[in-house]
């Protein structure tokens, strides 16, 4: 039994190893193209569009990185993913990041053995319900059968919330937005849960959009992030100051229309400078050239351009920016230094 203890350990101990020693970079050069996994289809997130692009918050992530490494924001292959299978398709290696609107948990990050490499969107679990319904707070959803995505963060908060309430409640199953929308409308199920952001764009898609109210009750914390594998520094660090590119860019008044003009002579602020390859070489110290965070910028804007073209008010989803304002305007998003 001993032995077989032993063995069992120094196998384990050669597939951590093996997978640590794996270059995610090296495999995306060879290749020519990011194999990102993204939403089967979510309003505002990921989505493609009416010729086959995709297109979306979530997206934007990972055209960022395509051209950080690449230099071309197209070299990117997306692979929709259900919740279900999301996790063995990065483990597997059939994506090199996953920018899936997924909710970062000690569970994912320590027992799936995942890296989150920051959040692009602090989220938390609504309610929706139709107007007719007549109901105004998910504490009178007594009886109702619920639509949740199995194999997700919001199934175990459901039950917790209804728990805590003393409350009942009779689960729909369903594996994508797109079946929980058609059942949901369908009157299959009286309410639908997930993510506020979710039903928020669920919502936009609907004829009748004013008929349907996302209930005030958010009963949960989730901090949505991109995710690579566990083992892989050099890759993490890349996709992870990929996305801090974004986000500090916003800060500095660095955006998609001005960052080629500040990136061809030093600007008098020094961080700027870092960030944008005039100054320094932080490039070279994650395995890319000075212009790397230039090119990523410039692939769709910094955080606020993507923020607000994709999901902000003035689109359909019309979300506000709320946590996911700057830090220096109340909000908890902001970007290690760039030093």
């Amino acid at each position: 039994m001993k032995k077989s203890i032993m063995l069992g350990a120094l196998a384990v101990a050669g597939l951590t190893a093996a997978s640590a020693s794996a270059s995610t970079l090296d495999d995306v050069k060879a290749r020519g193209k990011l194999n990102c996994g993204v939403s089967s289809g979510l309003t505002g997130f990921s989505q493609p569009d009416a010729n086959g692009v995709w297109e979306g918050f979530d997206v934007a992530v990972c055209r960022a990185v395509a051209a950080a490494v690449l230099g071309d924001s197209t070299a990117v292959e997306f692979v929709p993913l259900t919740t279900q299978v999301r996790f063995t398709a990065l483990a597997s290696g059939e994506i090199d990041i996953l920018a899936r609107n997924t909710t970062w948990t000690f569970s994912r990050d320590t027992d799936l053995k995942l890296d989150f490499i920051g959040v692009n969107y602090y989220d938390g679990q609504g309610f929706m319900v139709p107007k007719s319904l007549g109901v105004t707070s998910a504490k009178d959803l007594d009886g109702a059968t619920v639509c949740i995505q199995t194999g997700t963060t919001t199934e175990l908060n459901l039950a917790d919330f209804f728990r805590a309430n003393n409350i009942s409640y009779e689960p729909i199953p369903i594996e994508t937005n797109a079946e929980a929308q058609q059942q949901y409308l369908a009157g299959a199920c009286d309410v639908y849960t997930t993510d506020a952001s979710g039903l928020a764009a669920t919502r936009a898609t609907f004829e009748a959009p004013g008929d349907h109210v996302i209930l005030p009750e958010i009963i949960s914390k989730e901090p949505l992030g991109p995710v690579v594998r566990h083992g892989d520094n050099e890759w993490g660090d890349i996709a992870m100051w990929t996305l801090n590119a974004l986000i500090a860019a916003e800060e500095l008044g660095v955006t998609s229309a001005n960052v080629e003009e500040l990136a061809a002579a030093a600007t008098t602020n020094p961080e700027i400078n870092r960030l944008l390859g005039t100054e320094g070489d932080l490039g070279a110290m994650i395995g890319l050239d000075a212009q790397w965070a230039v090119r990523a910028i410039a692939a769709g804007g910094n955080y606020g351009e993507l923020f607000e073209k994709n999901i902000g008010v003035n689109t359909p989803i019309g979300l506000a920016r709320g946590l996911n304002a700057q830090w220096t305007e109340g909000g908890l998003i902001y970007s290690p230094p760039f030093r």
